[in-house]
């Protein structure tokens, strides 16, 4: 497929298929013009492209047909809220809905003649009213939406209640506001459970759930979250802890990874994450390419109820259908100031699963020290330090001239406490120029007994980390040049000056998803 953007809207399975509808330009592989692509899949992962569901052809959606989100009623019936740029540039809300409920492939969209059923409330500006949820129910039976917006620099989410989805009352206050973070575009806003392995539907509250927060901050292009407690009679959320509230705490994703939405797969019981990998090159090269922006693997979503504060992020299990041949290393040690190898074939497409151990007695030995660290401006993987960093080097190289490090770095303070970070190094990913280089990560819990884990995903020009079972991820996007096809390469490393490590890692070589248009003549219907 040619041309961007591939920002997800209105996620849902519907009678057998998922369907993605995405933002999309289909006259040039940068923002603008944007109309709503749709394609179905019957198992996320291999994708059939279907015509258009909407163009920007009302007054009231003119200049874009934006983000949306679709609730499915009790009678199996959908609705769709999307935002819609009018003629004026005015942020609006608006109805659509199937023309054929009983088409599971969702092909026709009507919009509701009535048009738009929200324009922004007084005291908000015409350009800072976007994104609806998906809505839920409330104990009275009215269906509750939010909306994302700011004061001056006062991140907020508005709250809407609604009988039919054409009629809106404002609910006084807001379901949660954060001074200084901006625009909260396309918030998110799900119960998860505290006891369950499975995720829930949006409606869903009681004693043994708990409540998510995610608001994609428009000033620094990054998706944050919190956990907290829903107060169904007001309207309104209050994180558990304030230090690390929306937009000032914890991220979905600490690399290029943005405007992500979920929603409830009624079909496995979870909740489904999908996110915008955008481009790090320039824009001059994604013209000439053709097209630009791609979609993450689909992630679960659950509670972590070891550290209670924490998201814990997985690909979807059906990823696991693409595995081709295996690989395992078992006990591999790496000593300080190494690099191993790893005879895996072509390293393009790969499924890495592997844990780590630090050598204890160097560790204990190791002095704390009380400079602080971090992945971005810590000088990437050739800082070396007492223990760390050591991990992989994925889409490398023969002579490691191209490389992208996925790793731990322990810091030990002054106290002898232990921290441990998980960091992508960029640095020396490419020796192309005009592409970002920057290196990604933040501090990942490690709880008493856990060995050091990571799962990564590698496709070309992509790498998904995850750390402590999805505790911390990182996007990275990438553009090697040498290290391509045949010539990519996977090797450990350790560029610790005191600690050995060890590693037992599996390792799959992945097979390719199809994407391709639906093979039905219903398309020209």
């Amino acid at each position: 497929m040619k041309f961007g953007l591939l920002i997800v809207t209105g996620p849902l399975f519907y009678k057998g298929w998922y369907h993605f509808f995405y933002q999309y330009n289909p006259h040039a592989a940068v923002w603008g013009d944007i109309v709503w692509g749709h394609a179905v899949s019957k198992d996320l992962i291999h994708w059939l492209h279907l015509p258009l569901a909407m163009v920007a052809d009302q007054w009231y959606d003119k200049n874009g047909v934006w983000t949306g989100s679709a609730t499915i009623l009790p009678d199996g019936k959908v609705v769709m809220l999307y935002t819609g740029s009018t003629t004026e540039n005015v942020q609006v809300q608006n109805l659509a809905y199937p023309a054929d409920h009983s088409d599971p492939l969702l092909i026709n969209w009507v919009k509701y003649s009535g048009n738009p059923v929200l324009v922004p409330p007084p005291g908000i500006l015409d350009k800072d009213f976007r994104d609806p949820t998906t809505a839920w129910l409330t104990s009275e039976g009215k269906w509750r939406i939010t909306i994302g917006s700011k004061i001056n620099k006062t991140g907020i989410a508005l709250v809407y209640d609604t009988k039919d989805f054409i009629n809106y009352e404002l609910l006084n206050g807001v379901l949660h506001a954060v001074p200084g973070t901006g625009m909260w575009e396309c918030v998110d806003f799900f119960p998860v459970s505290k006891t369950e392995e499975n995720g829930l539907d949006t409606s869903v509250n009681g004693p043994s759930v708990k409540h998510v927060v995610k608001a994609s901050l428009d000033d620094d292009r990054h998706d944050y979250y919190s956990i907290g407690t829903y107060h169904e009679k007001n309207g309104t959320w209050i994180p558990d802890e304030p230090k690390i509230d929306v937009g000032i705490g914890l991220r979905y994703d600490y690399g290029i990874y943005y405007a992500a939405k979920t929603f409830y797969d009624q079909n496995k019981n979870r909740r489904v994450l999908w996110g915008w990998i955008g481009e790090s090159d320039s824009e001059a090269a994604d013209m000439q390419k053709g097209w630009a922006s791609v979609q993450s693997i689909p992630r679960t979503i659950l509670f972590d109820k070891k550290t209670g504060t924490h998201l814990l992020q997985w690909p979807v299990e059906e990823i696991e259908s693409l595995r081709l041949k295996s690989y395992e290393f078992n006990q591999v040690k790496v000593q300080a100031g190494s690099v191993v190898p790893l005879d895996v074939g072509p390293a393009t497409q790969l499924d890495i699963i592997a844990e780590f151990e630090i050598d204890k007695e160097a560790l204990e030995k190791t002095t704390g020290s009380n400079v602080t660290f971090s992945c971005s401006s810590s000088g990437g993987t050739v800082e070396r330090g007492a223990l760390g960093p050591f991990g992989l080097l994925v889409l490398a190289d023969d002579s490691l001239s191209e490389q992208t490090p996925v790793y731990f770095y322990i810091a030990k303070g002054s106290d002898g406490k232990v921290k441990t970070f998980f960091c992508n190094d960029q640095s020396r990913s490419s020796v192309a120029s005009d592409v970002n280089k920057q290196i990604y990560g933040n501090l990942v819990p490690v709880l008493e007994g856990e060995k050091l884990s990571l799962r990564v995903l590698v496709d070309h020009s992509i790498v998904e980390s995850f750390a402590q079972g999805g505790r911390t991820v990182i996007t990275s996007r990438v553009y090697p040049t040498k290290a391509i096809y045949g010539a990519a390469k996977l090797f450990l490393f350790n560029n610790a000056t005191e600690a050995s490590v060890s590693a037992s890692l599996r390792i799959w070589q992945m097979n390719s998803a199809f994407i391709r248009p639906y093979p039905n003549d219903k398309e020209s219907q």
